[in-house]
């Protein structure tokens, strides 16, 4: 009877643990969680597991890891919220797998990403052809997001955290230069001090960093 009631304290103790951690580290649905989200998850119930099949030693010790598993994933989410750079390293970034109805065989073979695995992904989006895609990107969740020619026009991000995307510059056939020059135009002198930019209906839309909800600064 002891060992059942032992089982029913390191149930009720890592159910509460587990999901006070979970809590903690934000709300992600289960299709977006990054490689170091499932990395940690994966570790979090083996951890779990070692604890309830190993009643002989003593609680904490077993529960430490995933102590140390969660300040782990939290630390690396300040990073990544103070750095985009360390949230493409992380995470990965979207790759651009149709422009234009023209497929990028290059990223295609980047990515690992086979044309079967393509148009399975169009016909889930009741997509019927390539020709009618304005872009295509590949989330580093593997979801495939796709704008239609027909869409609104696509908001592209130019500088996200102050740092200025280069890709997205070429995607619009502009370059940095271009950005800086604009931005001073709207009296923006320091890219840093930029929170967001976006090249919507062919003009920018600029958010300092700072900016309150009310748009004031």
């Amino acid at each position: 009877m002891e060992q059942y009631f032992e089982i029913i304290f390191r149930t009720v103790i890592l159910y509460l643990l587990i999901l006070v951690i979970f809590r903690l580290m934000g709300k992600r649905e289960v299709g977006e969680l990054s490689i170091m989200d499932l990395v940690v998850f994966v570790l979090i119930a083996e951890c779990v597991a070692f604890a309830l099949e190993d009643m002989e030693k003593e609680l904490f010790p077993q529960i430490f890891p995933i102590i140390l598993l969660f300040l782990i994933q939290y630390l690396n989410s300040l990073l990544a919220l103070k750095s985009k750079k360390v949230r493409d390293l992380i995470d990965g970034d979207p790759s651009l797998v149709v422009k234009d109805g023209i497929i990028n065989e290059e990223e295609m073979r980047k990515q690992r990403y086979n044309l079967d695995d393509l148009f399975q992904q169009l016909r889930e989006e009741r997509v019927p052809s390539i020709k009618n895609i304005a872009y295509a990107y590949l989330e580093p969740s593997g979801k495939l997001s796709i704008f239609l020619k027909d869409d609104d026009p696509l908001i592209i991000p130019l500088i996200v955290d102050g740092d200025i995307i280069e890709r997205h510059l070429k995607m619009i056939e502009k370059d940095e230069q271009w950005l800086l020059e604009t931005l001073k135009t709207k009296g923006y002198t320091n890219s840093n001090e930029i929170f967001y930019c976006c090249y919507q209906d062919y003009d920018l839309h600029v958010q300092l960093k700072g900016t309150p909800i009310d748009g004031k600064q």
